[in-house]
């Protein structure tokens, strides 16, 4: 594709599964590409710019967001994110709130401090990487999906607001995808039951939601904006 050769993005999360792939993608298309992660930098081999971030701390996402300012990207993506599955009574407010300030408050603070320097260029693309708990829920999975439905909102109005300075907004969501994480929660026979449930049969790779995410952030990709894409295997549709 080669269509962003020569941007410049962001990709928080970075360090493995989705958000690796992705910022792995980015840089085969010519991107300049900068990931973050929690580990300290010393404590990290990568081949990406690093910044280590705890997007739990708002002094943290602050300071990220300072350096963003100054960076001035063109292309931003939300990737990082957290989840616990929990009942609805036993959910404590510290839990919900720790979730809403990762993956909605943080993204929130990172799409305000770009837009203005995409404005600036007249050309901008963010994608914020949601889930299909975002399109559907189901039991213990009402923090999570509070926070992603609302960054799919989110996206909705920023993207309407932005579009006609060449800004293009969206969100990705991915299904249940074959990474360590997936693995380690559901094991073999939860991850084989998982593929059961799922028109395709199987889990999704990270490299395939990474080639999404790549196109929508590419100059090939020049209406598309305010939607929240399903790369899930045909599940939310069944």
């Amino acid at each position: 594709m080669k269509a962003s050769s020569g941007k410049r993005a962001f990709v928080t999360g970075g360090t493995r599964g989705i958000g690796l792939a992705i910022a792995s993608r980015l840089k085969k298309e010519g991107v300049s590409v900068a990931i973050t992660g929690t580990k300290p930098k010393a404590n990290v081999k990568t081949n990406f710019d690093y910044h280590a971030v705890d997007f739990n701390v708002p002094e943290e996402v602050e300071a990220f967001a300072d350096i963003l300012k100054q960076e001035k990207p063109d292309i931003l993506i939300n990737n990082a994110g957290t989840n616990k599955i929990n009942d609805f009574s036993d959910i404590g407010m510290s839990e919900f709130s720790r979730i809403q300030q990762i993956n909605l408050n943080a993204p929130f603070q990172l799409c305000k401090a770009v837009i203005t320097p995409m404005k600036e260029k007249g050309w901008g693309r963010i994608v914020n990487i949601t889930s299909i708990w975002s399109k559907v829920s189901k039991p213990g999975r009402a923090s999570y999906s509070a926070s992603k439905f609302a960054l799919d909102g989110m996206t909705t109005a920023l993207a309407a607001e932005v579009a006609e300075q060449g800004i293009l907004v969206n969100c990705v969501s991915p299904g249940v995808i074959e990474t360590e994480l997936t693995r380690s929660i559901l094991g073999e026979e939860g991850t084989l039951e998982m593929s059961k449930s799922i028109p395709i049969k199987r889990l999704g790779k990270p490299e395939e939601v990474a080639a999404l995410v790549a196109w929508l952030v590419s100059d090939e990709n020049t209406y598309i904006s305010g939607q929240n894409i399903a790369i899930d295997g045909g599940f939310t549709r069944v």
